[in-house]
């Protein structure tokens, strides 16, 4: 089962959520918080899979929520109804490893939670290429700061490059196999190596690190 704490501010949205994923065959809903703070106290005491957490709450927003449980290694699914500000990158900074709108579709929150739990991190299709063009646009006009071993080519292989190319285009698993004529499991052995040395969480940020690091770029 999948242990899921949830906070929103909004009563009849905590309540249909929750009733939502109770409904799912592997899901447990462990907590429920109306605020920030009452969210983290629940985290650090029920030490869920996952806190599904909205991005503006009283208290303490989802994002410094997320920044307080980081070393409890508890997935984090932010919610919002603001489809692309600063509450976005905040959330990626914060290590947060998916991001929905809340109007998602139901079944795509289900799913959702399902990859955050996994390790796999997920964010919603209509702001992926949004954010990151903001990225890129930040990055242009933050020049980015070279660390020992920040080259690609110094940390991964070739075979991890192209995986991460093709991770920045928004491909699958299946895709990328598919793509590079190998096995899926070939190339979630690979993701599973990558990410430890990028120094990230999830493909999500995995993809934003790419872009950080001019890995890839944005096509007009």
């Amino acid at each position: 089962m999948i242990r899921v704490v949830l906070a929103d501010d909004h009563a009849l949205l905590r309540k249909g959520l929750a009733s939502l994923l109770e409904a799912e065959p592997d899901m447990e809903v462990v907590g429920i918080a109306e605020d920030g703070l009452r969210a983290l106290e629940l985290i650090r005491e029920l030490r869920p899979d996952v806190a599904c957490l909205d991005v503006r709450m009283p208290g303490m927003n989802g994002i410094e929520v997320a920044e307080a449980v980081r070393e409890l290694e508890v997935e984090v699914l932010m919610l919002t109804t603001f489809d692309l500000d600063e509450y976005v990158f905040g959330a990626l900074e914060a290590g947060v490893a998916g991001f929905l709108l809340k109007d998602a579709d139901p079944d795509l929150i289900a799913h959702a939670l399902r990859q955050v739990a996994a390790g796999r991190g997920t964010i919603d299709q209509s702001l992926t290429r949004r954010i990151l063009r903001e990225v890129a646009a930040r990055r242009r006009l933050q020049p980015v700061v070279v660390r020992p071993r920040s080259g690609a080519e110094e940390v991964l292989t070739a075979r991890e490059l192209e995986i991460l190319r093709a991770l920045a285009e928004g491909m699958s698993n299946a895709d990328i196999a598919a793509h590079l004529h190998v096995e899926a499991s070939t190339v979630k052995s690979h993701l599973a190596r990558m990410l430890p040395k990028l120094g990230v969480a999830s493909r999500l940020q995995a993809v934003v690190w790419a872009y950080q690091n001019r890995v890839v770029d944005l096509r007009e």
